[in-house]
């Protein structure tokens, strides 16, 4: 990594150190999108890996002159929408149309009462599967911008779409969100 390349340049060419480096100041933005966007903590993990796994392959079809996120988030979408296909398909095989049982809500967050505890687990899981079921078209956009703080433009390219459709599909994401946990 010593050529005093950036890194984008360097990991294009193939620099397994240089993707490293890249891998480790992306990995804890890139995680919190692909959890927001599955809803699925543990299964985050995997399409994480996923993804890297994926960018590593096509990293000489990588552009340095684009941002290596932005090419990443590309990448994780489309790892995200494949395992919302797979669920889909293990859902139907199965016979379970419902995401996990609730037990799992544990954590404790510094509430007083193990009430609020949980009422706060089962808002937070309720906000997550809300999301995890959003239509890929509307979740991606929302989690970029409001997640990330992605402008309109820049998750245009990441999706394929032009500013003013992913403003719009934003709009349509909150509206979706807000019906779903209507009552919590």
């Amino acid at each position: 990594m010593g050529s005093g390349a950036p890194l984008e340049a360097q990991a294009a060419k193939g620099d397994r150190a240089a993707f490293s480096a890249l891998m480790t100041e992306t990995k804890g933005d890139l995680h919190r999108f692909v959890r927001r966007y599955i809803g699925d903590d543990e299964e985050a993990y995997d399409v994480v890996q996923e993804t890297y796994a994926s960018a590593w392959l096509a990293i000489r079809r990588y552009d340095p002159g684009r941002s290596f996120p932005t090419w990443l988030r590309s990448i994780a979408v489309n790892k995200c929408r494949d395992w919302g296909r797979k669920r889909t398909v293990r859902r139907v095989v199965r016979g379970v149309m419902g995401l996990d049982a609730p037990e799992a809500l544990a954590v404790g967050d510094g509430r007083a009462t193990p009430e609020d505890q949980l009422d706060e687990a089962r808002r937070r899981v309720a906000l997550d599967h809300a999301i995890a079921d959003l239509p890929d078209a509307l979740k991606a956009p929302l989690l970029l911008t409001a997640l990330e703080g992605r402008s309109h433009a820049e998750v245009a390219l990441i999706v394929g779409a032009t500013p003013k459709a992913v403003e719009t599909r934003i709009a349509r994401a909150r509206a979706k969100l807000a019906a779903a946990l209507r009552g919590l």
